[in-house]
């Protein structure tokens, strides 16, 4: 039997393989999600249960909006890899590399950032099938759900209970704060036809939440109105001035922010029926309904309550009387949200908080992708476009530096061989070396790198001084009928001349397509910034479209941007070394050809001298 140590010994060395059990082979990818209920993410207290959480999906924490099926149907959450998790894709456009995903938490709890789950996509199974469901996403008390959606003509609930609007005067615009909004212009709410879930009953409480934006102060509008006989609930906008009312009684305003989405809640709590010690109660405390609170928060923060006692009823809903304004994430639950769930509500779906934060993706088979493959699978598509153009750029300067290497050597290795025999020369043969050129040498004439390459070297084709030689020595039998005869001073100069320009001709091959080099020198770095600078402005405004902003959400977006100005780099850096070495090299054969030159002429010197003071002596 194994000891107590061993055992324990054993499981650690499980633990690596039970954390990258991989739930089901046809996806291919997975990302782990942590959830943060410290005081650095949601800072509640209370462990929640059962608690939807939005996932904002966008280029800054997620690459592989192109790996998705149609609509993000092959999304799947999971606990771990036996407990799937239920979840509603509210929308994903890969064009915009946007997407909504909302996942519904057995628990969340309270002052604990270690909670997590995993998000599985990457199904290329055309037959796999749409797990979204929001009929699951709720608990029982969540009796109404509006996300909005451009396509709806009434404002559908996203609950099971099928809660729809009966009739809408909003108009539903794609651009909101969770996906697409409500937006009213005065002309009308949104009506909802009493229902028993969404009932108030003062024994367990009722909640209200939305997300709320006013451009300008409202008159007098009324954001929710909940009637029924016995039962007055409203909120009330008065300019920028919010009221929780009910009956007769009404909470303190609280100052709304134009411009701004902000996290609205109205609660009506009941109390307790000891906290009364009416005689009434005493006789009778089944009859007797205690008074209740009602409560209104802003942000996630209590701003004001105030006592009232109202019946039980089934309401008619309104939203949005003679309201000007924004609504999105319309809910009413058929219970009293507790105040941590409320702050947990609004800090998950605010960018201000960093409540969820994003693992690296891994593969399926490969465990870890590495800090690189996060890099890569976050570029954009600009970048890849910048990435294209530099690759392409390194390709040519390759080409450039490889040929203009062989080339050089080439030339370097004739120039020493045509040296060795040219020195043992005869100064009066000095034609003795000169060959015509063949019809193969004539095609290979203007391209240095297939001479060296394919060309023969029988008698120095690639030698920048044979040239030299050659062209003086044709240059002697046209003027003179041979090169052994004697120059005349006129002859010398024109040979002079000639000489000068076979330099600056041979020096311009030489430096032929080094320009290449100069532009991937200069322009791989500015090409990659450019690549950089706009992958950094698609992520930030990617961040913004969603509004998750957080350094696990912003990093991956920003390094993948950099490896543009990485790839820059990657095409300049070789081409600058290469560049200054080829630089150096043609140098100093243009200072042989200088050389050559000078020694050629002064040969002819040297021999005219000699033959002109032989024939002074003859002549004596």
């Amino acid at each position: 039997m194994l000891s107590r140590t061993t055992k324990w010994a054993f499981g650690l060395l499980l633990l690596p393989a039970l954390a990258q059990a991989w739930w089901n082979a046809d996806w291919s990818s997975r990302r782990q999600v942590a959830v943060d209920a410290s005081a650095t993410g949601a800072d509640v207290q209370e462990t929640l249960s059962e608690v939807p959480v939005l996932v904002r999906l966008h280029a800054g924490n997620f690459g592989y909006f192109a790996e998705l099926a149609d609509n993000g149907r092959d999304f799947r959450a999971l606990k771990d890899e036996q407990s799937p998790l239920a979840y509603q894709v509210e929308q994903v456009d890969a064009l915009s590399e946007i997407g909504l995903v909302w996942v519904k938490l057995p628990q969340v709890r309270g002052g604990v950032s270690t909670d997590d789950f995993w998000l599985y996509y990457g199904n290329a199974n055309a037959n796999a099938p749409d797990a979204s469901d929001s009929n699951s996403l709720y608990d029982v008390a969540q009796g109404l759900v509006y996300h909005f959606d451009a396509s709806e003509t009434l404002p559908q609930d996203a609950t099971a209970y099928g809660s729809h609007a009966a009739d809408s005067k909003a108009a539903i615009q794609a651009a909101g704060w969770i996906g697409a909004a409500a937006q009213f212009t005065g002309a009308g709410p949104i009506t909802v036809n009493p229902a028993p879930q969404l009932a108030l009953d003062p024994s367990k409480g009722w909640t209200f939440t939305t997300w709320l934006k006013i451009d300008q102060a409202n008159p007098a509008a009324t954001v929710l109105s909940a009637q029924a006989p016995g039962l007055d609930l409203r909120l009330n906008l008065q300019g920028n001035a919010l009221t929780a009312v009910a009956g007769s009684a009404s909470t303190p305003a609280a100052s709304l922010t134009l411009g701004k989405w902000q996290h609205v809640a109205l609660v009506l709590r009941p109390e307790t029926l000891a906290a009364y010690t009416g005689a009434k109660a005493a006789e009778n405390p089944n009859s007797y309904a205690p008074p209740q609170i009602v409560e209104l928060y802003l942000d996630g923060v209590p701003v004001g309550s105030v006592k009232t006692q109202l019946a039980a009823g089934q309401p008619s809903i309104r939203l949005g009387d003679n309201y000007q304004g924004w609504l999105d994430e319309v809910q009413i639950a058929a219970t009293a949200r507790s105040a941590d769930w409320l702050k947990f509500a609004y800090r998950s779906q605010s960018p201000d908080f960093a409540v969820l934060s994003f693992g690296q993706d891994e593969s399926n088979g490969s465990g870890d992708a590495g800090h690189f493959m996060v890099i890569v699978q976050n570029v954009t598509v600009d970048g890849w476009v910048v990435i294209g153009l530099t690759l392409i750029m390194l390709i040519v300067a390759v080409i450039v530096m490889v040929s203009k290497t062989l080339v050089i050597n080439r030339i370097g290795k004739d120039n020493r061989a045509f040296l060795a025999q040219y020195r043992q020369l005869d100064p009066n043969t000095l034609g003795a070396l000169d060959q015509a050129e063949t019809a193969e040498e004539h095609e290979l004439a203007d391209s240095d790198w297939l001479t060296a390459l394919v060309g023969k070297h029988d008698h120095f084709q690639s030698s920048v001084l044979y040239h030299l030689y050659h062209t003086a020595i044709q240059e002697l039998n046209k003027l003179q009928g041979g090169a052994d005869q004697v120059v005349t001073r006129e002859a010398w100069d024109y040979l002079r001349v000639k000489l000068d320009s076979q330099i600056v001709h041979e020096g311009q091959r030489l430096n032929k397509h080094m320009v290449l080099l100069t532009i991937a020198i200069a322009g791989g770095p500015f090409l990659g910034l450019l690549g950089t600078v706009v992958g950094v402005m698609i992520t930030f405004a990617a961040i913004a479209a969603s509004g998750d902003v957080n350094i696990n959400s912003i990093a991956p977006g920003i390094a993948a941007a950099l490896l543009a100005t990485v790839a820059g780099l990657a095409v300049a850096i070789p081409a600058l070394f290469a560049y200054n070495y080829l630089l150096t090299q043609i140098k100093d054969i243009s200072a042989g050809m200088r050389v050559f030159s000078d020694e050629f002429l002064a040969l002819l010197s040297m021999r005219a001298a000699r033959q002109a003071a032989a024939h002074q002596t003859n002549a004596r």
